[in-house]
């Protein structure tokens, strides 16, 4: 039963976590409008999910903290990398040619995934919710119930990621529209300066 339990609370609490509103959410979120490389981008942000969920339970987390200069340099490079995307949504917005979903919106399969892992990676967020947050709980438990704390967290990446990135597809049908694309895109883009404000703004 404790097994069955910390499954369930790695389940809950990675679920609430991962429902924010984040830059990983929002490229999954695209990426199923367009219908491109749904798969692949949901598979490689559920297991670098899992890889730092399991990192994190590992005990990683004191690891990181323990890193001079660490926060700094990932924040930076996670508010440079975000904000450029940022930018790019907002050229998309204003070019009316290749809004729609289609062949000529979609970028190639490498490029996709390089975008999802660095959308992951160079969120110091991630590490924040995965390491230190779900690690932290889970530290409490035996070994075994660790497993099953980490396998509960996993599980609730693949089903939220999938879920949005499929889900999303079953909309591209009404928003084959340049205008709707134009909205899209802005909508987007002035997310992504928020987040890039915000993780930037404390270590500045």
């Amino acid at each position: 039963m404790g097994l069955w339990l910390a499954g369930i609370e790695g389940f809950a609490l990675s679920m609430g976590l991962i429902l924010a509103i984040g830059p990983q959410n929002i490229f999954v979120l695209r990426q199923g409008l367009l219908r491109s490389h749904v798969f692949a981008v949901c598979l490689v942000c559920s297991l670098s999910d899992a890889l730092l969920i399991s990192a994190g339970v590992l005990g990683l987390g004191s690891v990181l903290a323990g890193i001079e200069g660490a926060e700094l340099l990932v924040s930076v490079a996670a508010a440079l990398f975000i904000g450029g995307y940022g930018v790019m949504r907002v050229r998309s917005a204003m070019d009316p040619v290749g809004m729609s979903v289609g062949e000529d919106e979609a970028m190639a399969l490498g490029p996709t995934i390089g975008t999802a892992l660095a959308f992951t990676f160079l969120n110091p967020h991630v590490y924040l919710d995965t390491v230190l947050v779900i690690g932290g709980a889970a530290s409490r438990y035996s070994v075994d119930d660790r497993v099953a704390f980490a396998v509960g967290a996993s599980l609730a990446s693949f089903l939220f990621f999938f879920a949005l990135g499929y889900g999303a597809g079953r909309l591209s049908s009404v928003l084959d529209r340049p205008e709707s694309w134009r909205a899209i895109d802005m909508g987007i883009a002035c997310v992504m300066f928020v987040i890039a404000g915000a993780i930037a703004y404390p270590v500045l």
